[in-house]
């Protein structure tokens, strides 16, 4: 059964062009030759990696779409391994997630049908009345008296 995976692998950054199109190439022709097939193919460029690896602060990412079965990928992840040009790599299998994707968008959609046949169509809010910009004279306000702290009266003392 085959299944759609995202194969994210990062190269030496000191690879040449050439060799780099012949690795490309090269597990491409793994993934075809097994039954699989390669979807997409995004060279993302030279980067900065997170951290060292392998003396490398650099490396080329590559991404890989492939629909596969389980033992092409396993077959591919272990040429990944052994290649020395692969500084490191990472499988992902989307389908799961894609299928997921699809199941809510469809849900979202039907909700959004369902509202539309439903709704009135729309009515615009009365327009606010005018207000006049009026000057307003200040009155004056009368001082307050000052309050002065009260203390509690002493009970007069009877001798």
């Amino acid at each position: 059964m085959n299944r759609t995976y995202e194969v994210m692998y990062i190269v030496r950054p000191d690879l040449e062009e050439a060799d780099l199109e012949k690795l490309i190439e090269g597990f491409n022709t793994v993934v075809t030759n097994g039954g699989g097939e390669v979807t997409n193919i995004e060279k993302l460029g030279r980067r900065r990696l997170a951290y060292i690896v392998r003396k490398f602060q650099d490396g080329i990412y590559i991404l890989l779409h492939v629909s596969a079965d389980g033992p092409l990928i396993a077959e591919l992840e272990r040429r990944l391994r052994v290649t020395e040009q692969v500084i490191k790599f990472i499988t992902v299998r989307t389908d799961e997630e894609n299928k997921r994707l699809a199941k809510v968008k469809a849900l979202r959609d039907k909700k959004v049908k369902v509202s539309a046949q439903q709704a009135p169509a729309p009515v615009a809010p009365p327009a606010p009345a005018p207000v006049a910009a009026e000057p307003v004279a200040a009155e004056p306000v009368a001082a307050a008296e000052p309050v002065a702290a009260t203390e509690p009266e002493a009970a007069p003392v009877t001798a």
